[in-house]
C-alpha cells in the first residue's frame, strides 16, 4: 500500500519519493507491479503525459531498487513488471513479436523507461518479466466499456480508417499470463495478446454482432485528433500487429482466442463452453 504506515498483510512503500524498506521484501517469493495512471483516462496534456510516465518509471525504479537491496538476504526473486505493446509504437501491417525492438512515438518512449526502470533488480540477478499487455477487453472498463455504449445506440463503427490492427486480448488471459509468468522461466518482454489480432473495423463488427446493433457509423480521424490530441493517433489510430511468440513457445493456452465469441461471453450473450 501507498503510504508510511502499513496493516497486517501490506507494505507500505512512497514510489513518488522512492521510498521501500527493502526489509519488507525479504519474506516474498515474487513482485507483480502493475501501477500506473491510465493512459486513456484523460487527454494528453505535457502535464498528463509526465504523470504518466512518472507514474510508471518512480514506482518500478523504488521497487527494483528495493528488491536488488534485499536480493542478497533472501528477497523476491522474481519480478513481473508491466508494460504495454505501445513498446512498438505504429507498425502498419508489419508482423512482429518481443524481437522487432521499440518503436517511435510517447507511448514506445515511455515503454522503454518504464521497462528500463526495472533494470536495477535485474542487475542484482532478480528474474525481470515484462508482459506487454494489449488491448484489453473486460466490460467494467477499458476500451470496450467506452465502445459499448455509442454501439448499443447505434453509432458503432470504425474509429477512423479501421485498418488499423488492435491487438486485443481477454482480462481473464492476462491473469492467466501474469500467474504463468510467476512460474515459468520467462524474462524480458512478453507479448499477452491474443492469437489472432484484429483490423479495428472488424473489431467494431464482431462488437455489432454481439450486441446485435449496426457498427457501420465511422468516427472521423480528424474529429478524434480534435476531440483528443496526440493520444488519437498514438492509443486509437495507431496499430500493432502482433503475435505472442514468447507465450506460445512457453506452452501458455489461451481460454479466449476467438475475438466474437469472446466479445458475447463478455458481454453475457453467451456462457463459456462446459459452464452451465
Amino acid at each position: 500500500m501507498r503510504g508510511s504506515v502499513a496493516g497486517p498483510g501490506t507494505v507500505a512503500w512512497d514510489p513518488a519519493h522512492g521510498t521501500l524498506d527493502p526489509r519488507a521484501l525479504e519474506s516474498l517469493d515474487a513482485v507483480v507491479h502493475l501501477a500506473g495512471a491510465g493512459i486513456a483516462d484523460e487527454r494528453w496534456s505535457e502535464a498528463r503525459k509526465r504523470e504518466l510516465v512518472e507514474s510508471r518509471v518512480q514506482s518500478t525504479g523504488t521497487l527494483a531498487r528495493a528488491m536488488a537491496s534485499a536480493a542478497g538476504s533472501g528477497g523476491a526473486r522474481v519480478l513481473v513488471s508491466t508494460s504495454a505493446i505501445g513498446a512498438y509504437g505504429d507498425r502498419g501491417d508489419e508482423s512482429i513479436d518481443e524481437a522487432s525492438g521499440f518503436g517511435r512515438g510517447f507511448l514506445a518512449d515511455l515503454a522503454r523507461q518504464w521497462e528500463g526502470a526495472a533494470e536495477p533488480a535485474a542487475a542484482a540477478g532478480v528474474r525481470v518479466a515484462h508482459p506487454r499487455i494489449g488491448v484489453v477487453l473486460w466490460p467494467a472498463g477499458g476500451a470496450l466499456q467506452k465502445l459499448v455504449t455509442p454501439t448499443l445506440l447505434g453509432a458503432g463503427g470504425p474509429l477512423g480508417s479501421g485498418r488499423q490492427w488492435w491487438s486485443w486480448v481477454s482480462l481473464h488471459d492476462v491473469l492467466d499470463a501474469l500467474v504463468f509468468a510467476l512460474g515459468r522461466p520467462l524474462a524480458g518482454p512478453f507479448n499477452v495478446v491474443a492469437p489472432e489480432p484484429s483490423r479495428q473495423r472488424d473489431f467494431a463488427a464482431a462488437l455489432g454482432r454481439a450486441l446485435s446493433r449496426p457498427a457501420i457509423a465511422p468516427a472521423p480521424a480528424f474529429a478524434m485528433r480534435l476531440l483528443l490530441g496526440e493520444m488519437a493517433d498514438e492509443a486509437l489510430l495507431a496499430g500493432q500487429r502482433l503475435t505472442p511468440r514468447v507465450l506460445r513457445e512457453a506452452g501458455f493456452a489461451h481460454r479466449d482466442s476467438d475475438l466474437e465469441s469472446t466479445l458475447r461471453l463478455l458481454l453475457g450473450r453467451a456462457a463459456r463452453k462446459g459452464t452451465s
